[in-house]
């Protein structure tokens, strides 16, 4: 079965997006950054996913949720299972920085190392490993052209 998953990139009022540092929890060495969101709920509806999973994994509530700029199927094993999710990735502004991560549920207080804004130029030099790939790529081109008129589909990404 195909997991419904909502995403959000959200960016404060300096173009800056928040992402999670997670780590696989039987080999914390492997590594990434990603954008908060996660599977749908019961009845939730895509937004209503995002809207959850934002203020359970950061705390913050206080979003303008714009449009879904991007759409992607990717699989990827994690936690002893493999995940097969389809991925909106709903653009989302907010003026407060400050997070906090008490609402997290058990597997992220078990995979996530922490947060942290990064600006697109640190986005682009990093090395580190980012999902959705081309993250700084797809960001750049946001910034620069605003949202699509379309949802963007995204490579399908199998790890």
């Amino acid at each position: 079965m195909v997991r419904q998953v909502s995403r959000i990139v959200l960016l404060d009022p300096d173009d800056r997006i928040l992402l999670l540092h997670g780590f696989e929890p039987d080999r914390p060495t492997e590594q990434w950054w990603f954008t908060p969101g996660g599977g749908l709920e019961e009845t939730e509806n895509h937004e209503e996913a995002a809207r959850r999973e934002l203020a359970e994994e950061t705390g913050i509530c206080d979003v303008a949720l714009g449009p879904v700029l991007w759409k992607r199927r990717c699989a990827f094993p994690f936690d002893g299972r493999r995940w097969e999710q389809d991925e909106w990735y709903y653009l989302g502004r907010t003026d407060r920085t400050a997070t906090d991560t008490g609402g997290q549920t058990d597997l992220e207080r078990r995979s996530v190392l922490g947060l942290r804004w990064w600006t697109l130029e640190e986005l682009s030099a990093s090395h580190e490993t980012v999902y959705p790939t081309r993250l700084a790529e797809l960001l750049r081109t946001l910034l620069d052209e605003g949202p699509p008129e379309a949802p963007v589909l995204l490579e399908t990404e199998r790890v």
